[in-house]
């Protein structure tokens, strides 16, 4: 017998903990979350198996592992999330996620119907504290920096300087890294003696676009 959507978000969660997946903060958001909310209602059945399933347009709403790796990471700096930027709003499920574990989020996407979708969805589940922007992820969103993280759920060939520029000191970006026809998972520390690379899992993510779509 299949079990309940809700039955299933629970065996998700133990999936992640034996993947490694610690944060409590992180474990939480996971398990409260409706996933099931953020995808088409074909793939509703599939919502909580930790695999990435298509939404409109051509993209994707990520591995649950994936997100909540990143965003372990992300707190994994230690200090509290006051302002974080993400790239690449899509479903809206990795911006709930940050929405549990920081102040403020604030996301950008390129794709009209895709940020459209995600603002009805958000106010539907009754999160407030995400604010979207429809625009190009390149540029940031310099209203509202410095940010104490920065999340790219798409992958460019180089870090982006003016995302950078918009870290605060101290901060803290995730992104997949492209790097010989693969790409990594990579953190960079913004401290006072330069910027510091670490370099994690490989992934697989749609790449980083200019520009804007209707």
């Amino acid at each position: 017998m299949k079990p309940s959507l809700q039955e299933a978000q629970q065996l998700l969660i133990k999936e992640l903990q034996v993947q490694g997946i610690k944060q409590p903060q992180v474990l939480e958001a996971i398990a409260t979350i409706p996933r099931h909310l953020f995808i088409d209602e074909l793939f509703r059945t599939c919502a909580y198996e930790n695999v990435a399933l298509p939404i409109d347009c051509q993209q994707t709403i990520s591995q649950p592992y994936i997100v909540a790796r990143m965003s372990e990471l992300l707190l994994a700096k230690g200090h509290k999330l006051e302002r974080v930027l993400e790239i690449g709003t899509g479903s809206a499920y990795q911006a709930a996620v940050l929405a549990k574990i920081a102040t403020q989020v604030y996301s950008i996407e390129r794709i009209k119907s895709l940020h459209d979708s995600a603002k009805q969805r958000l106010q539907n589940l009754g999160i407030t504290n995400v604010h979207l922007l429809f625009g190009d992820g390149f540029e940031g969103w310099q209203e509202h920096a410095p940010y104490d993280g920065i999340l790219i759920t798409a992958a460019p060939h180089e870090v982006p300087e003016k995302l950078l520029d918009q870290l605060a000191m101290g901060g803290r970006m995730i992104l997949p890294l492209e790097q010989n026809g693969q790409q990594i998972t990579t953190v960079i520390d913004r401290e006072e003696q330069g910027v510091v690379r670490h370099y994690f899992d490989p992934v697989r993510f749609v790449p980083m676009q200019s520009g804007t779509l209707p």
